[in-house]
Protein backbone atom coordinates (compact mmCIF):
# COMPACT_ATOMS: atom_id res chain seq x y z
CA UNK A 1 0.00 0.00 0.00
CA UNK A 2 1.42 3.36 -1.00
CA UNK A 3 2.26 5.66 1.82
CA UNK A 4 -0.02 8.73 1.67
CA UNK A 5 1.63 12.01 0.77
CA UNK A 6 1.98 14.60 3.48
CA UNK A 7 -0.60 17.36 3.67
CA UNK A 8 2.07 19.92 2.79
CA UNK A 9 3.11 18.04 -0.36
CA UNK A 10 -0.49 17.97 -1.57
CA UNK A 11 -1.14 21.66 -1.04
CA UNK A 12 -2.03 23.67 -4.12
CA UNK A 13 -2.22 27.44 -4.10
CA UNK A 14 -4.46 28.80 -6.86
CA UNK A 15 -3.79 32.29 -5.50
CA UNK A 16 -0.02 31.91 -5.85
CA UNK A 17 1.30 34.01 -8.71
CA UNK A 18 4.80 35.17 -9.53
CA UNK A 19 5.90 37.59 -12.23
CA UNK A 20 9.20 39.23 -11.42
CA UNK A 21 8.32 39.00 -7.71
CA UNK A 22 6.22 36.71 -5.52
CA UNK A 23 2.63 37.97 -5.29
CA UNK A 24 0.49 35.83 -3.02
CA UNK A 25 -2.89 36.34 -1.41
CA UNK A 26 -2.20 37.09 2.23
CA UNK A 27 -3.92 37.41 5.55
CA UNK A 28 -3.82 41.15 6.09
CA UNK A 29 -1.75 42.31 9.02
CA UNK A 30 -4.30 45.02 9.72
CA UNK A 31 -6.96 42.35 10.14
CA UNK A 32 -4.58 40.40 12.35
CA UNK A 33 -3.99 43.39 14.58
CA UNK A 34 -7.71 44.08 14.83
CA UNK A 35 -8.24 40.85 16.79
CA UNK A 36 -8.86 42.43 20.19
CA UNK A 37 -9.91 39.28 22.01
CA UNK A 38 -7.33 37.17 23.86
CA UNK A 39 -7.92 33.69 22.42
CA UNK A 40 -6.75 30.52 24.05
CA UNK A 41 -4.13 28.54 22.10
CA UNK A 42 -6.82 26.16 20.85
CA UNK A 43 -8.82 29.11 19.51
CA UNK A 44 -5.91 31.03 17.99
CA UNK A 45 -6.93 32.33 14.56
CA UNK A 46 -5.12 31.18 11.46
CA UNK A 47 -2.75 33.64 9.80
CA UNK A 48 -1.16 33.70 6.35
CA UNK A 49 1.06 36.78 6.09
CA UNK A 50 3.15 37.20 2.95
CA UNK A 51 6.03 39.55 2.30
CA UNK A 52 9.78 40.04 2.23
CA UNK A 53 12.19 38.86 4.92
CA UNK A 54 13.48 41.97 6.70
CA UNK A 55 15.73 40.40 9.34
CA UNK A 56 16.41 37.09 11.08
CA UNK A 57 17.41 36.60 14.72
CA UNK A 58 17.62 33.15 16.25
CA UNK A 59 14.37 31.38 15.43
CA UNK A 60 12.48 34.59 14.66
CA UNK A 61 11.94 36.21 11.27
CA UNK A 62 10.85 39.82 10.91
CA UNK A 63 8.62 39.92 7.86
CA UNK A 64 7.91 43.16 5.99
CA UNK A 65 4.34 42.23 5.17
CA UNK A 66 2.69 43.22 1.90
CA UNK A 67 -0.13 44.52 4.12
CA UNK A 68 2.21 47.29 5.26
CA UNK A 69 3.25 46.23 8.77
CA UNK A 70 6.03 44.08 10.19
CA UNK A 71 5.14 40.60 11.41
CA UNK A 72 7.20 38.55 13.85
CA UNK A 73 7.35 34.94 12.62
CA UNK A 74 8.43 32.33 15.16
CA UNK A 75 9.88 29.16 13.63
CA UNK A 76 10.00 25.91 15.60
CA UNK A 77 11.49 22.50 14.85
CA UNK A 78 8.03 21.38 13.77
CA UNK A 79 7.74 24.19 11.17
CA UNK A 80 7.98 22.90 7.59
CA UNK A 81 9.96 25.15 5.23
CA UNK A 82 10.04 24.65 1.47
CA UNK A 83 11.46 26.51 -1.50
CA UNK A 84 9.63 26.96 -4.81
CA UNK A 85 10.68 28.55 -8.09
CA UNK A 86 9.21 31.87 -9.25
CA UNK A 87 6.06 31.16 -11.21
CA UNK A 88 5.47 27.77 -9.58
CA UNK A 89 1.77 27.33 -8.71
CA UNK A 90 1.91 24.20 -6.54
CA UNK A 91 4.29 22.38 -4.22
CA UNK A 92 4.94 19.21 -6.22
CA UNK A 93 8.52 20.30 -6.99
CA UNK A 94 9.14 22.11 -3.70
CA UNK A 95 12.52 21.61 -2.03
CA UNK A 96 12.84 21.29 1.76
CA UNK A 97 14.82 24.01 3.53
CA UNK A 98 16.09 24.76 7.01
CA UNK A 99 15.68 28.09 8.79
CA UNK A 100 19.35 28.90 8.16
CA UNK A 101 18.64 28.72 4.41
CA UNK A 102 16.27 31.70 4.63
CA UNK A 103 17.94 35.04 3.89
CA UNK A 104 17.05 38.71 4.03
CA UNK A 105 15.30 39.68 0.80
CA UNK A 106 13.63 36.30 0.26
CA UNK A 107 9.87 36.30 -0.31
CA UNK A 108 7.88 34.03 1.99
CA UNK A 109 4.30 32.97 2.67
CA UNK A 110 3.72 31.88 6.25
CA UNK A 111 0.95 29.61 7.49
CA UNK A 112 0.43 29.51 11.21
CA UNK A 113 -1.42 30.73 14.27
CA UNK A 114 -1.73 34.30 15.42
CA UNK A 115 -0.49 34.92 18.97
CA UNK A 116 -2.31 36.99 21.54
CA UNK A 117 -0.20 40.09 20.78
CA UNK A 118 -1.73 40.26 17.31
CA UNK A 119 1.61 40.68 15.52
CA UNK A 120 3.36 37.35 16.12
CA UNK A 121 2.68 34.26 14.04
CA UNK A 122 3.72 30.77 15.19
CA UNK A 123 4.65 29.20 11.87
CA UNK A 124 3.45 25.74 10.93
CA UNK A 125 4.82 26.07 7.39
CA UNK A 126 6.75 28.57 5.27
CA UNK A 127 6.86 28.71 1.48
CA UNK A 128 9.90 30.64 0.24
CA UNK A 129 11.08 32.08 -3.06
CA UNK A 130 14.76 32.96 -2.93
CA UNK A 131 15.94 36.47 -3.70
CA UNK A 132 18.44 35.17 -6.27
CA UNK A 133 15.72 33.18 -8.05
CA UNK A 134 13.56 36.30 -8.19
CA UNK A 135 16.39 38.34 -9.71
CA UNK A 136 17.00 35.68 -12.37
CA UNK A 137 13.26 35.54 -13.12
CA UNK A 138 13.12 39.30 -13.48
CA UNK A 139 16.02 39.25 -15.92
CA UNK A 140 14.42 36.45 -17.91
CA UNK A 141 11.07 38.26 -18.00
CA UNK A 142 12.67 41.53 -19.15
CA UNK A 143 14.50 39.71 -21.92
CA UNK A 144 11.26 38.03 -23.03
CA UNK A 145 9.40 41.35 -23.14
CA UNK A 146 12.20 42.93 -25.15
CA UNK A 147 12.38 40.07 -27.66
CA UNK A 148 8.65 39.46 -28.01
CA UNK A 149 7.05 42.69 -26.86
CA UNK A 150 5.37 45.53 -28.67
CA UNK A 151 3.78 48.63 -27.18
CA UNK A 152 1.54 51.43 -28.34
CA UNK A 153 -1.68 53.38 -28.01
CA UNK A 154 -5.00 51.49 -28.15
CA UNK A 155 -7.09 52.65 -31.11
CA UNK A 156 -10.01 50.20 -30.79
CA UNK A 157 -11.07 47.05 -28.94
CA UNK A 158 -13.23 44.28 -30.38
CA UNK A 159 -14.23 42.14 -27.42
CA UNK A 160 -16.32 39.83 -29.61
CA UNK A 161 -13.35 38.42 -31.50
CA UNK A 162 -10.70 39.28 -28.89
CA UNK A 163 -8.75 41.75 -31.00
CA UNK A 164 -7.12 44.98 -29.83
CA UNK A 165 -5.61 47.38 -32.35
CA UNK A 166 -2.70 49.51 -31.19
CA UNK A 167 -0.82 52.26 -32.98
CA UNK A 168 2.96 52.03 -32.69
CA UNK A 169 6.02 53.49 -34.34
CA UNK A 170 8.45 56.31 -34.54
CA UNK A 171 7.22 59.84 -35.33
CA UNK A 172 5.88 60.04 -38.86
CA UNK A 173 6.05 56.26 -39.27
CA UNK A 174 3.03 55.07 -37.33
CA UNK A 175 1.49 51.68 -38.05
CA UNK A 176 -1.39 49.66 -36.66
CA UNK A 177 -0.85 46.24 -35.06
CA UNK A 178 -3.60 43.75 -34.24
CA UNK A 179 -3.17 42.15 -30.81
CA UNK A 180 -5.08 38.87 -30.55
CA UNK A 181 -6.32 37.77 -27.12
CA UNK A 182 -7.02 34.10 -26.34
CA UNK A 183 -8.32 32.28 -23.27
CA UNK A 184 -4.72 31.70 -22.22
CA UNK A 185 -3.67 35.36 -22.46
CA UNK A 186 -2.70 36.92 -19.13
CA UNK A 187 -4.28 40.37 -18.84
CA UNK A 188 -3.11 42.95 -16.31
CA UNK A 189 -3.73 46.61 -15.71
CA UNK A 190 -1.70 49.22 -13.88
CA UNK A 191 -3.12 50.20 -10.51
CA UNK A 192 -4.35 53.81 -10.26
CA UNK A 193 -1.48 56.10 -9.26
CA UNK A 194 1.10 53.33 -9.67
CA UNK A 195 4.07 53.28 -12.04
CA UNK A 196 5.24 49.86 -10.87
CA UNK A 197 4.54 46.85 -13.05
CA UNK A 198 4.71 44.54 -10.03
CA UNK A 199 1.52 46.22 -8.78
CA UNK A 200 -0.40 45.62 -12.01
CA UNK A 201 -3.55 43.62 -11.23
CA UNK A 202 -5.49 41.04 -13.24
CA UNK A 203 -8.13 42.79 -15.34
CA UNK A 204 -10.63 41.62 -17.99
CA UNK A 205 -10.51 42.65 -21.63
CA UNK A 206 -13.46 45.02 -21.25
CA UNK A 207 -11.38 47.32 -19.02
CA UNK A 208 -9.11 48.17 -21.96
CA UNK A 209 -10.32 51.34 -23.70
CA UNK A 210 -9.27 53.41 -26.74
CA UNK A 211 -6.56 55.84 -25.70
CA UNK A 212 -5.02 53.42 -23.19
CA UNK A 213 -1.35 52.56 -23.38
CA UNK A 214 -0.82 48.83 -23.94
CA UNK A 215 2.11 46.48 -24.18
CA UNK A 216 1.82 42.89 -25.39
CA UNK A 217 4.22 39.96 -25.43
CA UNK A 218 3.75 36.92 -27.67
CA UNK A 219 4.23 35.53 -31.17
CA UNK A 220 4.38 38.04 -33.98
CA UNK A 221 3.35 37.43 -37.58
CA UNK A 222 6.01 37.44 -40.28
CA UNK A 223 5.16 40.98 -41.38
CA UNK A 224 4.81 42.27 -37.81
CA UNK A 225 1.22 43.43 -38.31
CA UNK A 226 -0.24 40.96 -35.78
CA UNK A 227 0.74 39.43 -32.47
CA UNK A 228 -0.86 36.49 -30.65
CA UNK A 229 -0.50 37.70 -27.08
CA UNK A 230 0.69 35.54 -24.21
CA UNK A 231 0.57 38.51 -21.87
CA UNK A 232 -0.82 42.04 -21.96
CA UNK A 233 -0.42 44.95 -19.57
CA UNK A 234 -2.40 48.14 -20.05
CA UNK A 235 -3.12 51.38 -18.29
CA UNK A 236 -4.69 54.80 -18.60
CA UNK A 237 -1.90 57.35 -18.79
CA UNK A 238 -1.38 60.97 -19.78
CA UNK A 239 1.08 62.12 -22.42
CA UNK A 240 2.11 65.74 -21.90
CA UNK A 241 4.87 68.03 -23.06
CA UNK A 242 5.96 71.51 -22.14
CA UNK A 243 8.69 73.69 -20.68
CA UNK A 244 9.69 73.40 -17.02
CA UNK A 245 8.79 76.53 -15.04
CA UNK A 246 9.77 75.33 -11.55
CA UNK A 247 11.72 72.52 -9.92
CA UNK A 248 11.48 71.38 -6.27
CA UNK A 249 14.20 68.80 -5.65
CA UNK A 250 13.16 68.36 -2.01
CA UNK A 251 9.56 67.50 -2.88
CA UNK A 252 10.77 65.78 -6.08
CA UNK A 253 8.37 67.71 -8.32
CA UNK A 254 8.54 69.84 -11.45
CA UNK A 255 5.94 72.30 -12.74
CA UNK A 256 5.09 72.96 -16.38
CA UNK A 257 2.25 74.01 -18.66
CA UNK A 258 0.89 71.24 -20.87
CA UNK A 259 1.23 72.42 -24.48
CA UNK A 260 -1.93 70.60 -25.58
CA UNK A 261 -4.32 71.68 -22.80
CA UNK A 262 -2.54 74.87 -21.63
CA UNK A 263 -3.09 73.68 -18.05
CA UNK A 264 -0.41 73.94 -15.37
CA UNK A 265 0.50 70.55 -13.95
CA UNK A 266 2.78 69.45 -11.14
CA UNK A 267 4.72 66.31 -11.99
CA UNK A 268 5.87 64.03 -9.18
CA UNK A 269 9.21 62.30 -9.81
CA UNK A 270 9.16 58.97 -7.96
CA UNK A 271 12.07 56.53 -7.46
CA UNK A 272 10.48 54.39 -10.21
CA UNK A 273 10.25 57.24 -12.72
CA UNK A 274 12.45 56.78 -15.78
CA UNK A 275 14.30 60.00 -16.68
CA UNK A 276 16.36 60.20 -19.86
CA UNK A 277 17.90 62.94 -22.02
CA UNK A 278 18.02 62.73 -25.81
CA UNK A 279 21.37 63.63 -27.38
CA UNK A 280 20.94 66.55 -29.83
CA UNK A 281 21.60 64.43 -32.94
CA UNK A 282 18.84 61.95 -32.05
CA UNK A 283 16.39 64.75 -31.16
CA UNK A 284 17.05 66.49 -34.49
CA UNK A 285 16.63 63.24 -36.41
CA UNK A 286 13.28 62.56 -34.71
CA UNK A 287 12.18 66.14 -35.39
CA UNK A 288 12.94 65.76 -39.09
CA UNK A 289 11.01 62.50 -39.15
CA UNK A 290 8.08 64.15 -37.36
CA UNK A 291 8.04 66.88 -40.00
CA UNK A 292 7.95 64.24 -42.71
CA UNK A 293 11.45 64.90 -44.05
CA UNK A 294 13.11 61.83 -45.61
CA UNK A 295 15.19 60.11 -42.95
CA UNK A 296 17.76 58.97 -45.54
CA UNK A 297 18.49 62.58 -46.31
CA UNK A 298 19.88 63.15 -42.84
CA UNK A 299 20.91 59.79 -41.42
CA UNK A 300 21.67 59.50 -37.75
CA UNK A 301 25.00 57.80 -37.04
CA UNK A 302 24.97 54.37 -35.44
CA UNK A 303 26.85 55.76 -32.43
CA UNK A 304 25.88 59.21 -31.24
CA UNK A 305 28.73 61.32 -29.85
CA UNK A 306 28.53 62.46 -26.25
CA UNK A 307 26.63 65.72 -25.89
CA UNK A 308 28.72 66.89 -22.95
CA UNK A 309 32.33 66.21 -21.91
CA UNK A 310 32.53 63.04 -19.86
CA UNK A 311 29.34 61.50 -21.25
CA UNK A 312 29.61 58.03 -22.71
CA UNK A 313 28.95 57.30 -26.37
CA UNK A 314 25.38 56.09 -26.92
CA UNK A 315 25.03 53.23 -29.41
CA UNK A 316 21.77 53.73 -31.27
CA UNK A 317 20.87 52.35 -34.69
CA UNK A 318 17.99 54.51 -35.95
CA UNK A 319 17.12 52.15 -38.79
CA UNK A 320 16.73 49.30 -36.33
CA UNK A 321 14.60 51.48 -34.06
CA UNK A 322 12.26 52.31 -36.95
CA UNK A 323 12.02 48.64 -37.89
CA UNK A 324 11.25 47.71 -34.29
CA UNK A 325 8.59 50.42 -34.28
CA UNK A 326 9.11 51.17 -30.62
CA UNK A 327 10.77 54.39 -29.46
CA UNK A 328 10.89 53.02 -25.90
CA UNK A 329 13.62 50.60 -26.97
CA UNK A 330 15.76 53.55 -28.03
CA UNK A 331 15.07 55.43 -24.80
CA UNK A 332 15.97 52.41 -22.68
CA UNK A 333 19.51 52.45 -24.02
CA UNK A 334 20.10 56.06 -23.03
CA UNK A 335 21.93 56.65 -19.72
CA UNK A 336 19.59 57.51 -16.82
CA UNK A 337 19.46 61.02 -15.39
CA UNK A 338 17.82 62.50 -12.28
CA UNK A 339 15.69 65.46 -11.31
CA UNK A 340 18.85 67.32 -10.32
CA UNK A 341 19.93 67.20 -13.99
CA UNK A 342 16.81 69.14 -15.03
CA UNK A 343 16.65 72.94 -15.24
CA UNK A 344 14.04 75.65 -15.55
CA UNK A 345 13.38 76.27 -19.24
CA UNK A 346 14.09 72.67 -20.27
CA UNK A 347 11.58 71.21 -22.71
CA UNK A 348 10.31 67.78 -21.67
CA UNK A 349 7.94 65.08 -22.88
CA UNK A 350 6.30 62.97 -20.18
CA UNK A 351 4.14 59.89 -19.81
CA UNK A 352 2.41 60.02 -16.43
CA UNK A 353 -0.30 58.43 -14.35
CA UNK A 354 -3.02 60.28 -12.50
CA UNK A 355 -2.92 60.62 -8.72
CA UNK A 356 -5.60 61.79 -6.30
CA UNK A 357 -4.02 65.21 -5.61
CA UNK A 358 -4.91 67.06 -8.80
CA UNK A 359 -3.39 68.83 -10.69
CA UNK A 360 -0.52 66.53 -9.76
CA UNK A 361 0.51 63.59 -11.89
CA UNK A 362 3.27 61.00 -11.40
CA UNK A 363 5.91 60.60 -14.08
CA UNK A 364 6.52 57.18 -15.55
CA UNK A 365 8.84 58.33 -18.33
CA UNK A 366 10.33 61.83 -18.63
CA UNK A 367 12.40 62.73 -21.66
CA UNK A 368 14.39 65.96 -21.84
CA UNK A 369 16.50 67.36 -24.67
CA UNK A 370 13.38 67.39 -26.85
CA UNK A 371 13.35 71.04 -27.95
CA UNK A 372 13.68 70.21 -31.68
CA UNK A 373 10.84 67.68 -31.43
CA UNK A 374 8.46 70.14 -29.77
CA UNK A 375 9.34 72.81 -32.30
CA UNK A 376 8.34 70.34 -35.01
CA UNK A 377 5.04 69.70 -33.19
CA UNK A 378 4.15 72.88 -31.25
CA UNK A 379 0.69 71.66 -30.21
CA UNK A 380 2.11 68.90 -28.01
CA UNK A 381 1.13 65.92 -30.16
CA UNK A 382 4.75 64.72 -30.15
CA UNK A 383 4.43 63.52 -26.56
CA UNK A 384 2.20 60.68 -27.74
CA UNK A 385 5.22 58.92 -29.25
CA UNK A 386 6.32 57.92 -25.74
CA UNK A 387 5.24 54.66 -24.13
CA UNK A 388 4.87 54.34 -20.34
CA UNK A 389 7.27 51.48 -19.69
CA UNK A 390 10.21 51.94 -17.34
CA UNK A 391 13.10 49.68 -16.38
CA UNK A 392 12.36 49.93 -12.66
CA UNK A 393 9.12 48.03 -12.57
CA UNK A 394 7.62 47.51 -15.92
CA UNK A 395 7.53 44.90 -18.64
CA UNK A 396 10.42 44.39 -20.93
CA UNK A 397 12.99 45.86 -18.62
CA UNK A 398 11.90 49.06 -20.16
CA UNK A 399 13.77 50.50 -17.03
CA UNK A 400 11.77 46.31 -12.08
CA UNK A 401 9.83 46.58 -13.04
CA UNK A 402 6.92 42.36 -16.17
Amino acid sequence: MDRPKSRLAKMSWPGLFLIGYLALGSYGVGAMQSQKAQPTPAEAPAARPVGTVKSISGNSITLASDAGSDVNVVVSEASKIVRIAPGQKDLKDAISLQLQDIQVGDRILVRGKLSADGVTVIASSIIAVKKLDLAEKQTSDRDAWQRQGVGGLVSDVNAADGTIHIVVGMPGEKKKIAVHVSNGTILRRYAPGSVNFSEARPAPLNEIKPGDQLRARGTRSADGSEISADEIVSGSFRNISGTISAIDTVAATITLQDLATKQVVIVIISPESQIRKLPPAIAQHLARTLKGAPANGHPAPAAMPASRPGESTIPVDMNRERQAGDLSQLINRLPPTTISDLHRGDAVMIVATEVTQKPRIMAITLLSGVEPILQASPQGEASTILAPWSLSGTPGGDSATP
